[in-house]
């Protein structure tokens, strides 16, 4: 077995068997496949494809390249993973609002990609918070906290880590089949029980469109169904940001609001429902209603937050967070108000516009290499459907200088759209892809 017969195969629009795609996925990791026959593989694939066999194979080829986590617990072991958004702070809500309810969550988490933020990037901008910590370490914060939002260490998966980098340089991270591999791989590494898949769609998303996310959440559940992992998927609306917030610590903020002041919110509804179908699926409670339901009563009465303050501790951060949270976050030096020039209804928002609005004032990577500047980003953002006139305030921005500030200032104003009336606004929950 050899890599050019693999790449031959697949040139030929042959899917290779489950063993050659274990073999390819062994040489990614340890480098005996070289960087252009990763190379070829990938374009391979996209211009080809894998169907649900193949692409399922790939997954778990890839999954075992690595070491596959294992855990003695007394409770189901379950996860969430989010395609990513704007102002998507979601598992900072429903991770330990889960564990509240008697799950286990090892929530092995990203960086920023793109316009969108990284989960790993916002908890790092609580002081003291280190998401990078050994697998023993993992075991004993998930006995201890009941959850534990962390980085992929270099012993998971680390062939999709090898074939994303090569993705990256050679136009093939658009790949239905490499998407799903990549996802999945590093996830079910973590051997959970039960997973939640909450697929974004719209102007702030990857998949702009209903059939694009569509096509990815079946794909996704599929995929991991056929693993041998319950999975389920939502999509959801990503036309404007979740959380009225962009930016590492303004996110964590709207994250500490929703904790500690229990008011319903679109995070609060988006955690609720992904939480809900998680713990019916795990079998913890009789349906997502049920689940639903007490998801939303662990984040309003405090319980969550007190779990979530735990689990920051455990990764080094303060012990007084959950109770004076405000003064452990950093603060940007710009302060600039946005304000509408016009009078009318907020008709649309270009969500990956805000998000990389963020990434030029330093919130995120544009390579990477570079340092995020926890403090900037967007806040009080306004809501489609929103009545403004001139002067109503359309966001904040957050900067470290008044130059960056400004020509945030018009990034924003351009991203966001004023009609003279308003328009129907998305459900947060489009479709439902249950296992």
């Amino acid at each position: 077995m050899d890599a050019r017969s693999i790449i031959a195969k697949l040139r030929r629009r042959e899917v290779p068997d489950a063993g050659e795609l274990a073999w390819f996925a062994h040489g990614l990791a340890d480098g005996s496949v070289s960087d252009a026959q990763a190379g070829a593989f990938a374009m391979a694939v996209c211009m080809g494809g894998l169907g649900p066999e193949g692409r399922a194979a790939l997954t778990l080829a890839m999954r075992d390249s690595g070491e596959v986590l294992t855990w003695n617990l007394d409770g189901p072991v379950i996860d969430k993973h989010s395609t990513g958004g704007v102002g998507d702070c979601v598992s900072l809500v429903l991770a330990p609002a889960l564990a509240e309810c008697g799950a286990y969550v090892p929530m092995i988490s990203g960086r920023g990609l793109g316009h969108t933020g990284g989960t790993l990037d916002k908890l790092e901008a609580i002081p003291g918070v280190s998401t990078q910590i050994s697998q023993d370490r993992l075991a004993q914060i998930l006995a201890e906290t009941g959850a534990a939002i962390v980085g992929a260490t270099t012993q998971i998966a680390p062939a999709d880590k090898r074939l994303y980098a090569i993705r990256d340089v050679t136009a093939t991270v658009e790949s239905l089949d490499l998407i799903t591999a990549s996802i999945l791989s590093k996830k079910l590494a973590a051997s959970p029980d039960a997973l939640v898949l909450d697929v974004k769609m719209g102007s702030g998303a990857f998949m702009k469109t209903l059939d694009e996310a569509r096509k990815l959440a079946q794909a996704l559940t599929e995929t991991a169904n056929a693993a041998g992992c319950r999975t389920s998927a939502l999509i959801t609306d990503m036309n404007q940001p979740l959380a009225p917030a962009l930016g590492n610590a303004l996110e964590i903020a709207e994250v500490m609001k929703v904790l500690t002041d229990g008011q319903p919110s679109p995070l609060t509804e988006i955690s609720a429902e992904l939480g809900g179908v998680l713990l019916s699926d795990a079998g913890m409670v009789g349906d997502a209603q049920a689940g639903r339901d007490m998801i939303a009563e662990v984040i309003r009465d405090g319980r969550a937050a007190e779990r979530f303050g735990r689990m920051m501790a455990a990764v080094g951060g303060p012990l007084g967070l959950v109770e004076d949270w405000a003064r452990y976050l950093p603060e940007a030096s710009v302060i600039l108000e946005v304000t509408a020039q016009d009078e009318g209804y907020v008709t649309a928002m270009d969500g990956e516009a805000l998000g990389l609005a963020v990434v030029a004032l330093g919130g995120g990577r544009q390579v990477e290499s570079d340092v995020i500047d926890p403090a900037v980003g967007l806040s009080g953002l306004v809501r489609l459907g929103d009545k403004v006139s001139a002067g109503t305030p359309l966001a904040v921005v957050h900067a470290a200088r008044e130059d960056a500030a400004q020509r945030a200032a018009q990034t924003v104003r351009a991203a966001i759209t004023i009609g003279p009336a308003p328009v129907p606004v998305p459900e947060l929950v489009q479709e439902r892809i249950l296992a």
